[in-house]
């Protein structure tokens, strides 16, 4: 493993491109930082998950607030489905530490890949959408007032949507808050998959909202990270300088590309990166 200087921008470079793709899929720049850091870099698991985290709240910053801008988060669903993340957040964040202590890390690595792979079968089902389909609206749709418009540059037209399935929205959320605290990252695919194939929100919507609610997800998990030495500076720095850099081209890339692009770039990433943490899990890379 490098050291000192060759090691703080090897890890800048890996982090700005990770920063990047993650912030245009809505998967936070740790999905793709963490195998990028352990497969390509050679720095420990713990440590990796530990500056993914860091980096996470730097990427949720820059890129939510581009696109608070944009008008296309949604902040009201996004904070109400933010006390399932975080429960599920501290669970896991307490689960991991156990794990870490008794030198368990092949199976991180092979929960790492199967929560990758896993995601791909939804995205690809409803990829032919650029946006979904009407449905109609449930109890919680006017309850939490889950019903927004966005202005699509890519469509040049505006979009009206509505959410539905809140309670089971929040369900998937609690699990993608437990993820975020045992694999360090901030669990965008999994919040992704909540919004966009349970609740029936536009991608465009789902991701930036995703981007919105990672960072929240991500501070609750790195207090306990950083309480078991898990948060390494000199790592943590450079990832988060080149995340947020990375993050904010990709905000900048997001508005202009469609819906259909954005899902094919998911889903090729899920699956390769799946694929490639499982193997190390198991032994084979």
């Amino acid at each position: 493993m490098l050291t000192g200087i060759p090691l703080f921008l090897s890890v800048l470079l890996s982090s700005l491109i990770a920063g990047y793709l993650g912030s245009l899929t809505g998967l936070g720049g740790g999905t793709i930082l963490v195998p990028i850091l352990t497969l390509y870099d050679g720095i420990p698991i713990e440590y990796a998950t530990g500056a993914s985290l860091i980096s996470t709240i730097a990427t949720s910053s820059g890129a939510a607030s581009a696109y608070l801008k944009d008008k296309i988060i949604n902040l009201k669903i996004g904070t109400s489905l933010q006390v399932a993340t975080t429960s599920g957040a501290i669970a896991g964040s307490l689960t991991v530490t156990y794990i870490y202590s008794h030198h368990l890390e092949p199976i991180i690595y092979v929960v790492f890949g199967i929560v990758l792979l896993g995601s791909v079968y939804p995205t690809i089902k409803r990829g032919k959408f650029e946006v979904p389909k009407n449905s109609d609206p449930d109890w919680t749709t006017k309850f939490f007032q889950m019903q927004g418009e966005y202005y699509d540059m890519a469509l040049q037209k505006k979009v009206d949507y509505l959410g539905v399935r809140w309670i089971q929205g929040a369900l998937v959320m609690f699990v993608a808050g437990y993820v975020s605290g045992l694999l360090g990252i901030g669990s965008g695919a999994l919040k992704v998959i909540g919004m966009d194939y349970v609740m029936n929100l536009p991608i465009k919507v789902t991701t930036t909202t995703s981007n919105f609610m990672i960072g929240v997800t991500a501070a609750t998990s790195s207090g306990i990270y950083w309480a078991f030495g898990y948060i390494q500076p000199l790592i943590a720095a450079a990832t988060s300088i080149g995340v947020l850099i990375g993050a904010f081209i990709g905000t900048k890339t997001l508005v202009k590309l469609k819906n259909k692009r954005i899902r094919t770039i998911f889903t090729i990433l899920l699956a390769f990166l799946g694929i490639q943490m499982i193997l190390r899990g198991l032994g084979i890379y």
